[in-house]
């Protein structure tokens, strides 16, 4: 199978990226060890945030293949393609960033970081989705 050359860009950049989700993975075992002071509205957030940057992350690199064997061009192409690595960012981001301070019992005003990325998601997925039922 031969990827294209959009498809082997965005897969590389994203394969990098796993190194900051590794980091990520040790910062979490100092949290729940309890090595850093952080309310349990941040711990699960920073929970979350951990596991949609993995999950996402996968998922984007899914979403390259795929992108190959649809039919889109254009502006359609760039949102089947780029929708939910740039979600993997947005939503990862927002739960971080929303959860930044300290003593939080509640997101601060970057919680819309969060629903941009899920706006990604969505567009991105929706778009690529179509994009195979009518290829």
């Amino acid at each position: 199978m031969l990827l294209s050359d959009e498809s082997r860009y965005v897969a590389g950049v994203m394969l990098l990226t796993i190194v900051t989700i590794e980091f990520g993975g040790w910062f979490m075992t100092r949290i729940v060890r309890g090595q850093v002071p952080m309310t349990d509205f941040q711990k699960a957030f920073a929970r979350a945030g951990h596991a949609h940057a993995g999950v996402l992350v996968t998922l984007g690199l899914i979403c390259q293949v795929l992108a190959d064997s649809a039919t889109l061009t254009g502006v359609a192409d760039s949102v089947a393609r780029l929708g939910v690595p740039a979600a993997a960012i947005l939503m990862s981001g927002g739960f971080f960033a929303s959860s930044a301070g300290r003593g939080l019992t509640q997101p601060n005003r970057f919680i819309w970081i969060l629903w941009l990325g899920a706006a990604a998601l969505a567009a991105g997925t929706l778009t690529l989705g179509v994009g195979l039922l009518v290829a």
